[in-house]
């Protein structure tokens, strides 16, 4: 649930969540962001003849891990209800929820931000609500019980927002502890949280296309290594505060310079390519007019659920020529400013290989999402034709495995 800034996570394990991202690409390839999201509180009115929920609720999440959540609900200024939700486990700072209703003793609530709906029965005595809590399609039964004073768990002190870096700063990380990923290591993601960045089974090839913006397929001369090896990492910035995106790729490639000893010429090559543009009928997105310098966020819930935060289209662009698709793609929309949508497709075998994700069979439920393509097109108003075009690429001439810490 949580929120460290992600500048990119793709972790499809089952876990509460992750507030903000900055996005690999997308701005940083996943996650990329300090993910500053606008909540919008829409309030469903509950109908008159029913029990009253307004109350402090607790109840434990079992996602791998024990997971306490908090659902304090209030009184709406229009009728109905309104309410924040807590994962004090993972954080002190309230999510506020999106829609709640009350209809006879069934109870819903939806967190737009965090991909979560939840779905529950409240019982004869109204002092429980057993129900089942949806993430990214990962459902997980839990049961809420109503507190008292004495029963209320403690909410840890919310984490204070970090100010940004100064615009000029040219930052590096004065500390960086790279270690080999374990072999059963699920996850995959690279964040900003707080006053580090860390990275989780990360690959040189992954760094070095976040680092440039690139794909897989403009990184020419790669050791078989920068592949097959992950690496997790944890680094220490010399300076205070949060870095906007281009300085956080300075750092990393400064990184990679120093402890992969990495050197490299650009050339420009005919390549296959993918064209991201406006459909006809115009865009779809949702203008994000928070803090223009922010880290974006982009981070999948699932294989084909992907959420964007405060992110620009040629984050979204990075992301999905790094994580999702098999070439480059070139933002031709024209498109300034920072958005904030959700993309739901049914993926094929021919995406995600990067992940080494392991696609299911589609199905032919009329309620499965559509393919990528059309999804793009249905739900934000862009579209993507594969073409040939000269492109940018990072040729490598020396690289060698960290140094050991």
């Amino acid at each position: 649930m949580v929120t460290a800034t992600a500048v990119r996570r793709l972790g499809f394990n089952r876990k509460l969540l992750s507030n903000l991202a900055i996005a690999f690409v997308a701005v940083l390839p996943v996650v990329l962001g300090i993910v500053d999201v606008n909540y919008v509180n829409a309030q469903a009115t509950a109908p008159g003849n029913t029990p009253d929920i307004v109350a402090t609720w607790q109840g434990t999440l079992h996602a791998g891990r024990d997971l306490r959540t908090m659902l304090k609900v209030t009184k709406a200024d229009a009728g109905g209800y309104k309410a924040d939700f807590y994962s004090i486990d993972q954080s002190g700072n309230p999510f506020p929820v999106s829609k709640i209703s009350l209809e006879g003793n069934t109870i819903q609530y939806s967190i737009t931000a965090i991909d979560l709906k939840f779905e529950g029965k409240l019982s004869a005595d109204g002092n429980t609500i057993e129900g089942t809590s949806t993430q990214g399609g990962n459902a997980l039964p839990i049961t809420f019980v109503r507190t008292t004073p004495a029963t209320e768990w403690s909410i840890p002190k919310p984490t204070p927002p970090v100010p940004p870096m100064e615009a000029d700063a040219n930052p590096s990380f004065e500390v960086a502890t790279i270690k080999p990923t374990k072999p059963d290591e699920q996850r995959h993601y690279l964040i900003w949280g707080g006053h580090r960045m860390e990275t989780v089974n990360t690959s040189l090839s992954f760094l070095i296309s976040f680092a440039y913006g690139l794909q897989s397929k403009q990184v020419l001369g790669v050791p078989d290594w920068a592949d097959s090896e992950k690496f997790d990492i944890t680094a220490q910035p010399d300076l205070e505060g949060r870095p906007s995106d281009k300085q956080l790729k300075g750092m990393i490639q400064k990184m990679l310079a120093d402890r992969f000893k990495l050197t490299f010429h650009h050339e420009t090559r005919m390549q296959s390519v993918y064209l991201l543009s406006e459909t006809k009928t115009g865009q779809k997105l949702t203008k994000n007019d928070g803090d223009p310098k922010g880290l974006p966020g982009l981070f999948f819930r699932g294989l084909g659920n992907l959420n964007v935060r405060n992110a620009t289209i040629k984050d979204f662009a990075g992301l999905m020529q790094s994580e999702v698709l098999d070439r480059p793609v070139i933002d031709q929309t024209g498109l300034a400013g920072r958005y904030d949508f959700k993309l739901n497709w049914t993926p094929d075998d021919s995406q995600f290989g990067g992940l080494g994700a392991k696609i299911p069979p589609p199905t032919n439920g009329a309620d499965a999402p559509p393919n990528l393509y059309t999804a793009i097109q249905e739900q934000i108003g862009l579209k993507l034709e594969a073409t040939k075009a000269n492109a940018d690429v990072l040729v490598i001439d020396h690289v060698e495995k960290p140094s050991e810490n």
